[in-house]
């Protein structure tokens, strides 16, 4: 019998739809959903390929726990698995406390997975070392807009791309890391030849080649960039002076700091003429609708919450937000990092983008929950996650759906952690990764294609993701699993609340939950429900009880979510960074993406087509650079920061 089932990409922050075709219970095609509003129909490479990596070879099927370390592996039931896993938990918690174990989760994962994950350390447990391989990655945008915006919620869509006079990407390179998005790009200097689009990036990227302007500054430099924009915005009349007045407060501070922030100076900072940073503000600020995307180059980095807000401060200035074709929109990096924002899937965050370190909003959670209180000290973020386990502060870890032993910064140590650690679960579709070496306990998990639940792209659209097929052997929800650990490490506990907790039997409870949990906030979804996402497909939030439909772009009258109304500007400067290069370190190190492969690989990685463009990551150098070191193209080479090292 053939079906075909509705779906999303589970690679990057884009949420194309796709509908999946089966046949017999097994996965025989796809095609990008023409309904859905991400996409339209369009898949890149990698989401072409998805029914490709549907290869029960690579699964992890069975529980398994470790006999020893680097050795085999012994099959487990769900039960002896569970158990064993519940009584290593409590005993280390009733040794050296909640904090003593640690939760270490992923952008991949579906809302309703984070929820629970989020749930079970803070409400059950009573520790908030809850964090998520987005930190890496989005928690610079999450707190780059709190600072300025007053929440965490990207402000645009992607149909203001189609509308924008000026694109300015900065720190991202959309034709490989969001190709769709990009394609919307094209799309729109297509129907509009005279769209201007900036791209700021030290490499000339893919994204450049269709630039008008290419600024290839130099790294770590972007704050510079922007007060330097702003200085000429500023120095010829181009602020929106009504609007800086009626909706934002302190921009007078930042005016004073970039004076200083001239053409000529901000051109030895950054390494490009000062002709093109002129000409980068000028059309920045003479557009009717000015669109800034941006991602990880300006997130990864020590300053990363300065770098998105200099970009948000042109907005604020010139009046470009909340209308047509205008916003800071920050890229998201995974499928679902958004939903594990909205759902407080950070150390420091609760549900529906509520503070933990504000104890009005400890007490809401808990309230919701119904327990006595929600944990006010701050847990562990990703990397003082793992430097705990090294320690021995953490203990005992669980790590879902992510590969920290190869993905995670600083590589040695990581491993190093992980080998130190009491105790490791690892829940995981895969059971060939890196991070599967240093587990004691495996739990299979269930996979693209297979999951159900909902999802939230970048443009704050949320999706109803249906299996297709049965997951392969005896792998599980993420979400039941946590939910049977967790009435299980209760009982172990002796918190008679456990079954109280955690009630679910479907996702559809879990998401009802998070739904009212949103009541009244900035992301308030209360009007949502799975039939109506399946009856009118995706919608963007907020989309509070009695709404028709959710917001296309937020902002429009002005208002932001702070305690005065107005949005903020930051006192942010240029200062010397981790970035900037050194005699005994000449060279700056870029990362970016191979266009047709995702993080580890664990998926991609088993599809051949998709090495097509590129066998294997390759160190790619300057021909200057190259000579001047005596290197020719194919030799080996080694690279080194201090940390780590490359060969």
């Amino acid at each position: 019998m053939q079906t075909e089932v509705k779906s999303t990409c589970c690679y990057c922050g884009v949420g194309c739809g796709l509908l999946i075709e089966t046949e017999n219970g097994a996965i025989t095609g796809l095609r990008g959903d023409p309904e859905h509003p991400a996409n339209r129909g369009r898949l890149c490479t990698k989401g072409a390929t998805l029914n490709q990596t549907v290869n029960p070879t690579y699964r992890l099927q069975f529980p398994e726990r470790r006999i020893s370390r680097g050795g085999a592996r012994q099959r487990l039931g769900w039960e002896g698995a569970l158990d064993e896993a519940a009584e290593r938990f409590a005993a280390t918690i009733r040794q050296h406390g909640p904090d003593s174990v640690a939760f270490y989760i992923s952008g991949q994962l579906l809302t309703e997975d984070y929820y629970v994950f989020n749930k079970l350390a803070k409400g059950l447990i009573g520790t908030n070392n809850v964090d998520t391989n987005s930190r890496l990655c989005m928690s610079s945008a999450v707190a780059g807009y709190k600072q300025t915006l007053g929440a965490d919620a990207p402000p645009c869509s992607y149909a203001d791309i189609l509308q924008a006079k000026v694109i300015f990407i900065s720190g991202a390179n959309p034709a490989v890391a969001h190709p769709i998005v990009f394609r919307y790009i094209e799309d729109a200097k297509a129907a509009n030849p005279d769209l201007k689009i900036i791209v700021a990036d030290p490499r000339r990227t893919e994204s450049a080649e269709i630039a008008d302007l290419h600024l290839p500054i130099k790294p770590g430099s972007d704050i510079a960039l922007f007060n330097g924009m702003l200085h000429v915005l500023i120095a010829e009349g181009l602020v929106d002076r009504g609007y800086v007045e009626a909706h934002t407060s302190g921009f007078e501070a930042l005016a004073e700091i970039v004076k200083t922030y001239s053409p000529d100076k901000v051109a030895g900072l950054c390494g490009v003429p000062a002709e093109a940073i002129v000409q980068a503000a000028r059309w920045f600020g003479t557009s009717d609708a000015s669109l800034s995307l941006y991602c990880q180059g300006l997130n990864q980095s020590t300053h990363g919450t300065h770098n998105n807000a200099g970009i948000i401060h042109l907005h604020l200035a010139t009046g470009h937000i909340g209308k047509p074709g205008a916003g800071p929109f920050s890229l998201t990096g995974q499928p679902n990092a958004m939903g594990g924002r909205e759902v407080g899937g950070l150390a420091n965050l609760l549900s529906a983008h509520r503070d933990l370190a504000n104890p009005a909003h400890r007490a809401e959670v808990a309230r919701l929950w119904g327990i006595p209180d929600v944990p006010a000290k701050p847990g562990k973020s990703a990397v003082d996650l793992f430097k705990a386990l090294k320690t021995g502060e953490i203990k005992a870890v669980w790590i879902a759906c992510t590969n920290p032993a190869q993905s995670l910064p600083n590589q040695a140590a990581v491993r190093e952690a992980l080998q130190a650690a009491e105790y490791v679960v690892l829940q995981e579709a895969y059971a060939n990764t890196d991070t599967a070496e240093y587990a004691d306990l495996l739990l299979p998990a269930s996979g693209w294609g297979e999951k159900h639940g909902t999802v939230t792209n970048s443009e704050r659209c949320i999706t109803r993701v249906q299996p297709a097929i049965q997951a392969p052997g005896e792998a599980r929800h993420d979400w039941e699993i946590v939910v049977d650990f967790a009435r299980r490490l209760g009982e172990k506990l002796d918190r008679t609340e456990a079954g109280r907790l955690f009630p679910y039997a479907s996702p559809e409870e879990i998401f009802n939950e998070h739904r009212e949990s949103t009541r009244g906030r900035d992301l308030d979804i209360t009007g949502l429900s799975y039939a109506l996402l399946e009856a009118q497909g995706p919608q963007q939030w907020p989309y509070p009880e009695g709404a028709s439909a959710g917001k296309v772009r937020l902002y429009e009258d002005g208002i932001f979510p702070t305690a005065d109304g107005r949005a903020r500007f930051v006192a942010v400067e240029h200062k010397s960074t981790a970035e900037a290069t050194t005699p005994e370190l000449p060279i700056s190190l870029l990362s970016g993406r191979m266009r047709d492969q995702w993080h580890g690989m664990s998926r991609t990685g088993t599809v051949p087509r998709l090495f097509n463009v590129e066998d294997e990551p390759l160190l790619a150098m300057h021909p200057c650079d190259m000579r001047h070191r005596g290197l020719e193209s194919g030799d080996l080479a080694g690279v080194s920061n201090g940390r780590d090292a490359l060969g």
